[in-house]
């Protein structure tokens, strides 16, 4: 088993408190992240918006590999945005939505290929199954020939 790590260290009540998220690899260290930067648009970082990197990532990483195994070549770009909506529920919020936007750039195959690939590859990637269950994923995907 792979494990990963992160952390998050919080001081105040939600609304003027502060907080920072580090990962173990360091990619992040101490990142500021508070109210502000979560429903304003004060500099920082978000839980929603490191979703979404991380969503971005890791659907983009499998499309690579899908598109090597299904089709036998390589992409020679692949750009994900991944778009994190956040509505009201209840006291609280929830994260209802993912849209993925894919633009890719694939020599040797067309566009029905492609998109085949970045089915499989929404569907299968470790972070689309995890999030499944809480959230529609979604994509749009742009083939650039």
């Amino acid at each position: 088993m792979i494990n990963r790590k992160a952390s998050a260290h919080w001081s105040g009540n939600i609304k003027e408190g502060k907080g920072t998220v580090s990962t173990a690899s360091g990619a992040l260290s101490s990142q500021p992240y508070g109210f502000n930067t979560r429903f304003e648009d004060a500099p920082g970082t978000n839980p929603e918006e490191l979703i979404g990197a991380a969503h971005a990532g890791c659907f983009t990483m499998a499309l690579s590999k899908v598109l090597v195994d299904q089709t036998g070549h390589e992409a020679e770009a692949l750009d994900t945005t991944a778009t994190v909506s956040m509505d009201k529920e209840g006291d609280g919020f929830a994260v209802k939505k993912i849209h993925l936007e894919l633009k890719g750039r694939v020599p040797g195959i067309d566009a029905a290929a492609f998109m085949t690939a970045a089915e499989a590859a929404k569907a299968n990637c470790p972070i689309s199954k995890l999030l499944e269950g809480g959230a529609e994923i979604t994509m749009d995907a742009t083939f650039e020939s």
